[in-house]
């Protein structure tokens, strides 16, 4: 298996420091708002990700944080005239209800900043005794000159970092470069006892150091975020972290691509901005998960209701197929084997270049286009039709686009027995009524030779 790794900025063959083992962190939300769509695209993306090392074998540790302190969480719970824990308290849950609606995985762990004050003071405190940091009368900062390596992720040299980089001008600060890594306490924000006993709160980039060496180790696996964290927050971290450990920080370094709208970065300043819940009231799930992964991870995807409309089309395709497969298959078998084994293996291979979706998702297409014409055929044994339903969970596992609601799929199959029930007595009324209830459930029939079909509009 190859994959991109940012730091050396080609593909590499993914080999994890533990063998079956993965460790992996990817920058998670400050949740002083609800979620975007920027922040369910790098979730998918990075849940499929883990589920694909996981279809591999891999016992994956997955660790996200929540950033439940900072700059923006200030600001709006000011606005609000509610402390940051009661924004907190507000704002994650709604990124929990709006992940398990894309049906992303929970984390294995979630550390938040304000439980992870202690371990940020105490790296801190570490690279102040080390000399790459330094004290200033607002805060303690780390002192970019002196990790040499600064700039191997982002792949540019200090100097134009200095030209470049968006650096607020602080006269305090040795070098306009250097990034906060405690800031002293002001009036009416939040503030614990930090390094050299300071009254204050921690900088961002901090957070992630701390909590990724505390829960994978000072060295691990994958480090995931999206491209616009690569400078300056992964880049800083690196820095902190290998100058405190004298090691190296994360060996795989992995980054999702932007949204975009009309070929434009979304963002609330050109007005193009959308949240999970916007695109959620006006397409199903499982539509939305479709489209965010079905584009690969490291391109940007360009977002517009026709491409929408296309993944739900898409989609449609592959429902209605395992609606099929659960009509009785009669044929004499034989000819299904060669086309699992084929789609498993381009499947694989795909997966395996970089998770190569496209093509990964061209494979199943080709599966359900073959066995479509040998179910048509006559050519499916039910033995058969059950290898094929085992082989979609497979695929499955990792994009988890096919699942359907098990509460409506039982309140359906009972609807549908009581319809034909009905029809058998001739009571027609009945069975159209039934039909009509179904279709306010947004379920479509198709009475068949081999029994009633159902399938779930998206």
């Amino acid at each position: 298996m190859k994959i991109y790794n940012t730091l050396s900025q080609k593909k590499e063959t993914f080999v994890s420091l533990k063998k079956g083992a993965v460790g992996m962190y990817v920058c998670g939300p400050t949740v002083y708002d609800v979620g975007h769509l920027g922040h369910a695209r790098a979730a998918v993306s990075f849940d499929v990700i883990r589920r694909y090392l996981q279809y591999k074998g891999f016992k994956v540790t997955f660790v996200s944080n929540v950033t439940d302190v900072d700059d923006k969480m200030i600001k709006r719970a000011a606005q609000e005239n509610i402390t940051e824990a009661e924004l907190a308290a507000k704002i994650i849950p709604e990124y929990i209800k709006d992940y398990g609606a894309l049906r992303v995985l929970s984390p294995d762990h979630q550390p938040r900043a304000t439980e992870y004050i202690p371990r940020m003071t105490a790296l801190t405190e570490l690279l102040l005794k080390k000399g790459a940091a330094y004290a200033t009368e607002d805060g303690i900062y780390f002192e970019v000159s002196k990790f040499k390596e600064y700039g191997k992720l982002s792949h540019k040299h200090l100097d134009e970092l200095q030209a470049g980089a968006r650096i607020t001008v602080d006269e305090k600060k040795k070098n306009p470069e250097d990034f906060a890594l405690w800031k002293k306490e002001k009036p009416g924000e939040p503030a614990w006892k930090g390094p050299l006993g300071m009254q204050g709160r921690p900088g961002w980039h901090i957070e992630c150091s701390a909590m990724s060496m505390d829960l994978l180790g000072e060295t691990f696996d994958i480090h995931g975020g999206g491209i616009d964290l690569q400078f300056p927050h992964h880049e800083n971290e690196i820095a902190q972290s290998e100058m405190a450990t004298g090691k190296p920080f994360a060996k795989y370094w992995l980054h999702n691509g932007h949204i975009q709208v009309n070929r434009e970065k979304m963002s609330k300043s050109l007005g193009n901005f959308f949240t999970i819940k916007d695109i959620l009231a006006k397409y199903h799930p499982a539509v939305v998960r479709y489209f965010l992964l079905s584009t690969h991870y490291r391109m940007p995807i360009d977002f517009s209701d026709s491409l929408l409309e296309q993944a739900k089309k898409s989609l449609q395709r592959l429902h209605d197929f395992m609606r099929r497969l659960e009509q009785k298959a009669d044929g004499k078998g034989g000819f299904v084997v060669p086309v699992l084994h084929k789609a498993e293996k381009t499947f694989v291979s795909a997966m395996d270049d970089d998770f190569e979706i496209a093509k990964a998702l061209a494979a199943i297409f080709e599966l359900v286009n073959e066995i479509n014409r040998l179910l048509d055929e006559k050519k499916v044994s039910q033995r058969e039709v059950d290898d094929v339903r085992n082989q979609i969970g497979r695929f499955n596992s990792v994009l988890d686009v096919f699942s359907i609601d098990d509460e409506l799929t039982s309140e359906v199959e009972k609807l549908i027995e009581e319809r034909n029930e009905a029809r058998q007595k001739k009571d027609f009324k009945r069975s159209d009524e039934i039909r009509k209830q179904l279709e306010k459930l947004g379920v479509i029939l198709e009475d068949t030779e081999g029994g009633t079909l159902w399938k779930k509009a998206l």
